[in-house]
């Protein structure tokens, strides 16, 4: 139940974002705006991660280091996602970001890639992805 939650509230948050950089970035700039969201981020993440973090950064020896690419993907979602919603609108671009999503991740848990568990889809999952892209090509369809 918690990982339910947890989702929606990701997703609002991702929306707001995305919505509150654009309106930023028309002000004073993307990059600009990029800045301030990853500093900012990065201020509350070190607040966070010294009062309650319990991890151990040695351990970072251990892991792949494609994984340290999370901090560039960081700034590649907040450019992408700013100029996606400024030159479409926030409910497309939400909804082709959403599906984009559900396919990279299928085809991650499809193949098993990066250590994830192979998930084998059946036509249940391919009818959905299906359903919510003929969704966006209705809601944009223009009469």
């Amino acid at each position: 139940m918690m990982g339910i939650i947890y989702a929606i509230i990701s997703g609002v948050s991702m929306t707001l974002q995305g919505i509150f950089n654009t309106k930023l970035g028309e002000k004073i700039g993307l990059w600009e705006t990029n800045v301030i969201v990853q500093l900012t981020g990065l201020i509350v993440t070190l607040i966070i991660a010294f009062i309650w973090g319990k991890g151990n950064y040695s351990n970072i020896k251990d892991t792949n280091k494609i994984f340290l690419l999370g901090g560039l993907l960081s700034v590649i979602i907040i450019f992408t996602v700013m100029k996606s919603i400024g030159g479409m609108g926030t409910t497309y671009a939400i909804g082709i970001i959403l599906i984009a999503q559900l396919l990279s991740a299928a085809i991650i848990d499809t193949l098993g890639l990066f250590g994830n568990e192979k998930i084998k889809f059946s036509l249940h999952e391919f009818i959905g992805v299906a359903i919510m892209i003929i969704g966006i090509v209705i809601f944009k369809w223009k009469h």
